[in-house]
């Protein structure tokens, strides 16, 4: 008897690698398209859907999304075949950090900040937040989707998250606005995404595989596949559901006179 195929991507039911509805995105979407961006940067990009959709609301504008998974990046590209606009963006595999690419009319950055930062040293949305103002141009957007403790963790959902996972992770909300604030931005939309979107995006993220260990529960890569999705869920579902909050921060560059 045939041995079933490997399991399936874990993201290959989303749409957006990020607690995202079609609804947020296209309010998104129609307030970058409203500054009428020439060429936009998209910082982890993973597949680009947001960037794609930007350059479909804005004839001519250009895009380069980096990222360094090059799976995304090539569903990215054929993505962008599909719609007519291979022409119009670069899908590069590439670091983000230090990077030279900027500065852009508008720049996306949805939930890749750790792209930004010195691997060696911790990770501090400060230093996302100066570096997304060094890669937009006067009067160009940002949009920043950033991890925020929508209420304090206990000690045992922090247990229960990612390995080391700590309280200073991450700040509030109020916090994390007022840093874009010093980073030399006005913050012009604060939204943060739902629990619909946060269960949208979890369930999504594992739905496939979980079709698939339910149907192939002796084959060879089941017990890998199945205590890599049991982790992931039970960080979410004891840890940080509830806990984590993801903000989408629309900013606005302050004139440097």
């Amino acid at each position: 008897m045939a041995i079933a195929s490997g399991p399936p991507s874990h993201l290959g039911n989303l749409t957006f690698h990020g607690p995202l509805s079609e609804a947020r995105a296209a309010r998104i979407v129609l307030r970058l398209a409203a500054v009428s961006p020439s060429t936009i940067l998209d910082i982890g990009c993973g597949w680009g859907e947001l960037l794609l959709r930007v350059l479909e609301s804005v004839p001519g504008s250009t895009g380069v999304g980096l990222d360094i998974n090059a799976e995304d990046l090539d569903r990215g590209r054929d993505l962008a075949k599909e719609r007519g606009l291979a022409s119009r963006v670069e899908f590069s595999e590439e670091s983000a950090f230090g990077t030279a690419r900027g500065p852009a009319d508008a720049v996306l950055c949805l939930g890749a900040g750790q792209a930004l930062v010195d691997p060696g040293q911790p990770y501090d949305p400060s230093v996302v937040l100066h570096e997304l103002r060094r890669l937009v141009r006067p009067g160009g957007l940002v949009v920043l989707g950033e991890g925020f403790w929508d209420c304090a963790p206990t000690d045992e959902e922090l247990a229960a998250m990612w390995p080391g996972a700590r309280a200073d992770d991450h700040p509030r909300l109020g916090a994390l606005v007022d840093l874009a604030v010093e980073a030399g931005f006005r913050p012009a939309w604060i939204e943060s995404a739902s629990r619909d979107e946060w269960e949208e995006f979890e369930s999504g993220y594992r739905f496939n595989t979980e079709l698939w260990l339910a149907r192939n529960p002796d084959h060879p890569l089941a017990a890998e596949t199945r205590e890599r999705v049991d982790r992931q869920r039970s960080s979410w579902a004891h840890g940080y559901r509830n806990v984590l909050g993801m903000a989408y921060l629309t900013l606005v560059p302050v004139t440097r006179t």
